[in-house]
């Protein structure tokens, strides 16, 4: 039996896990924690949380996310996202318990025309980018067996994200108006969270940096063109540039992933994005 410790655990992702937990109490038990109970920017917290605790597996969910928030709280991005992600990573590894990182696209600046790779320089465009590739950089010198997963545009049924902004907004608005010069890869959270458990579950000790999002391309416009038709909207969406719609951090223009090598050392088959809106949409519903 797999002992399990998920942080962040009231994040979207954290709620997914705990939504399909259900599937693996056999061979998992699950423990969730959250800020309240665990301050991970805090190392003398971190470490008397595993004290007399045996942990096989850390999936750390927590983060500081709100990307333009970031701009004006720098210093609690990097506490969180950086030193936080390195004291689960450093205690993680002197407690022999496999570290699981969640980080993000905006690690990469967005000029590139073809998805990036694992290999591809990072080079972030906001605090929030900035804070997560450090992170990513502290994990990796601090502990041996880590598995560090970027993943992009990610919704769900909990929280907030842009597929419940827009069918709320479907239902108050007639017109709504959405970047369409932002080109990415949606990723549905219950997917990531079947993801992250089959590493686990099949003991894969291939460790390192690798992407993962549900399979696509396209631009926020054709996302919420998607989102409002599957909610069965009225409302018209017109494209508009970036320019047209000012945010206090800078987003990347094109943050799509390659995931062959997570394809190929995992095994595994990623739901198209359209299949995984549908059954969020008809869930939220």
């Amino acid at each position: 039996m797999l002992s399990i410790l998920v942080t962040g655990s009231n994040g979207q992702l954290g709620m997914s896990i705990q939504e399909i937990k259900g599937q693996f109490t056999e061979n998992i038990v699950f423990h969730f924690t959250d800020a309240n109970e665990l301050d991970i920017s805090n190392e003398k917290a971190v470490r008397n949380f595993f004290k007399n605790k045996n942990y096989d597996y850390c999936i750390n969910c927590a983060a500081y996310t709100a990307v333009d928030n970031a701009e004006d709280n720098k210093d609690l991005a990097y506490a969180i996202n950086a030193d936080g992600s390195k004291y689960l990573a450093k205690v993680c590894d002197e407690y022999s318990c496999i570290f699981i990182h969640v980080s993000t696209d905006f690690v990469f600046d967005g000029t590139k025309e073809e998805p990036y790779t694992t290999l591809d320089q990072p080079r972030p465009l906001n605090i929030y980018g900035a804070s997560k590739l450090e992170g990513e950089r502290l994990i990796q010198k601090v502990a041996k067996k880590y598995f560090i997963i970027r993943t992009s545009w990610v919704y769900s049924e909990f929280g907030n994200n842009f597929v419940k902004t827009m069918i709320k907004l479907g239902k108050e608005k007639d017109r709504l108006d959405v970047v369409s010069d932002q080109i990415g890869s949606p990723t549905y959270a219950r997917d990531l969270a079947h993801f992250l458990l089959k590493i686990i579950l099949d003991k894969n000790n291939k460790y390192g940096i690798y992407h993962f999002s549900n399979e696509g391309v396209l631009s926020w416009y054709d996302f919420a063109q998607a989102i409002i038709k599957l909610s069965n909207s009225d409302t018209k969406v017109f494209p508009v540039t970036s320019s047209d719609y000012i945010t206090k951090a800078s987003r990347p223009k094109y943050s799509v992933m390659n995931k062959e090598k997570t394809i190929k050392t995992f095994g595994i088959k990623l739901e198209p994005w359209q299949t995984s809106l549908k059954t969020c949409v008809q869930n939220l519903n």
